[in-house]
Protein backbone atom coordinates (compact mmCIF):
# COMPACT_ATOMS: atom_id res chain seq x y z
CA UNK A 1 0.00 0.00 0.00
CA UNK A 2 2.80 2.42 0.80
CA UNK A 3 4.37 2.46 -2.70
CA UNK A 4 0.96 3.59 -4.43
CA UNK A 5 0.69 6.54 -2.28
CA UNK A 6 3.23 9.61 -3.01
CA UNK A 7 5.09 11.32 -0.13
CA UNK A 8 2.31 14.03 0.64
CA UNK A 9 -0.54 11.39 1.07
CA UNK A 10 1.79 9.35 3.10
CA UNK A 11 2.21 12.67 5.26
CA UNK A 12 -1.53 13.38 5.76
CA UNK A 13 -1.81 9.48 6.36
CA UNK A 14 0.80 9.97 9.07
CA UNK A 15 -1.09 12.89 10.13
CA UNK A 16 -4.40 10.62 10.49
CA UNK A 17 -2.49 7.81 12.92
CA UNK A 18 -3.17 5.26 9.54
CA UNK A 19 1.10 4.88 8.90
CA UNK A 20 3.49 3.90 11.32
CA UNK A 21 7.31 6.26 10.41
CA UNK A 22 8.65 3.78 7.82
CA UNK A 23 5.39 4.21 5.68
CA UNK A 24 3.57 0.93 6.54
CA UNK A 25 0.06 0.57 7.52
CA UNK A 26 -0.96 0.07 10.80
CA UNK A 27 -4.20 -1.85 12.29
CA UNK A 28 -6.87 0.06 13.65
CA UNK A 29 -7.89 -1.57 16.97
CA UNK A 30 -11.07 -3.73 16.63
CA UNK A 31 -14.39 -1.70 18.02
CA UNK A 32 -15.70 -3.64 20.75
CA UNK A 33 -19.40 -3.55 21.04
CA UNK A 34 -21.33 -1.10 23.03
CA UNK A 35 -21.93 -2.79 27.39
CA UNK A 36 -25.56 -3.98 27.56
CA UNK A 37 -27.61 -1.69 29.58
CA UNK A 38 -28.94 -2.91 33.01
CA UNK A 39 -32.13 -4.62 33.22
CA UNK A 40 -33.20 -1.78 35.50
CA UNK A 41 -32.48 0.98 33.08
CA UNK A 42 -35.00 -0.71 31.09
CA UNK A 43 -38.86 0.60 30.28
CA UNK A 44 -41.70 -1.11 31.46
CA UNK A 45 -44.45 -2.33 29.19
CA UNK A 46 -46.92 -0.04 31.01
CA UNK A 47 -44.55 2.72 31.02
CA UNK A 48 -43.67 2.33 26.90
CA UNK A 49 -47.40 2.49 26.29
CA UNK A 50 -47.86 5.74 28.50
CA UNK A 51 -45.28 7.17 26.47
CA UNK A 52 -46.44 6.23 23.24
CA UNK A 53 -49.84 7.41 24.20
CA UNK A 54 -48.25 10.88 25.43
CA UNK A 55 -46.61 11.17 21.67
CA UNK A 56 -49.61 10.91 19.52
CA UNK A 57 -51.20 13.28 21.67
CA UNK A 58 -48.60 15.98 20.27
CA UNK A 59 -49.23 14.55 16.62
CA UNK A 60 -51.10 17.29 14.32
CA UNK A 61 -53.84 14.87 13.23
CA UNK A 62 -56.00 16.21 9.90
CA UNK A 63 -59.35 16.92 10.39
CA UNK A 64 -62.15 15.04 8.29
CA UNK A 65 -62.11 17.70 5.86
CA UNK A 66 -58.26 17.60 4.84
CA UNK A 67 -58.90 13.67 5.05
CA UNK A 68 -61.17 13.35 2.36
CA UNK A 69 -60.11 16.42 0.12
CA UNK A 70 -56.19 14.18 0.27
CA UNK A 71 -58.51 10.94 -0.92
CA UNK A 72 -60.26 12.35 -3.66
CA UNK A 73 -57.41 13.76 -5.48
CA UNK A 74 -55.26 10.80 -4.69
CA UNK A 75 -58.43 8.67 -6.36
CA UNK A 76 -58.34 10.91 -9.21
CA UNK A 77 -54.43 11.00 -9.74
CA UNK A 78 -54.71 7.02 -9.69
CA UNK A 79 -57.28 6.99 -12.45
CA UNK A 80 -55.72 10.15 -14.76
CA UNK A 81 -52.68 7.67 -14.52
CA UNK A 82 -54.29 4.43 -14.89
CA UNK A 83 -56.22 5.54 -17.87
CA UNK A 84 -52.65 7.32 -19.41
CA UNK A 85 -51.03 3.51 -18.92
CA UNK A 86 -53.66 1.82 -20.12
CA UNK A 87 -54.09 3.87 -23.65
CA UNK A 88 -50.42 3.75 -24.06
CA UNK A 89 -50.62 0.65 -23.51
CA UNK A 90 -53.45 -0.01 -26.21
CA UNK A 91 -51.52 2.17 -28.88
CA UNK A 92 -48.90 -0.04 -28.15
CA UNK A 93 -49.99 -3.09 -28.87
CA UNK A 94 -52.02 -1.96 -32.32
CA UNK A 95 -48.44 -0.53 -33.27
CA UNK A 96 -47.40 -4.32 -32.30
CA UNK A 97 -49.99 -5.95 -33.87
CA UNK A 98 -49.63 -3.21 -37.87
CA UNK A 99 -45.73 -4.56 -37.29
CA UNK A 100 -46.06 -8.21 -36.98
CA UNK A 101 -48.28 -8.48 -39.56
CA UNK A 102 -46.34 -6.83 -42.00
Amino acid sequence: MSTDLNREQKRQMRKMGALDEQGNPKRAPRATAPAKKPDEERTSIPQYFREVRAEMRKVAWPSWEEVRRYSIIVLITVLILTAYVGGLDALFGLFQDWLYKS
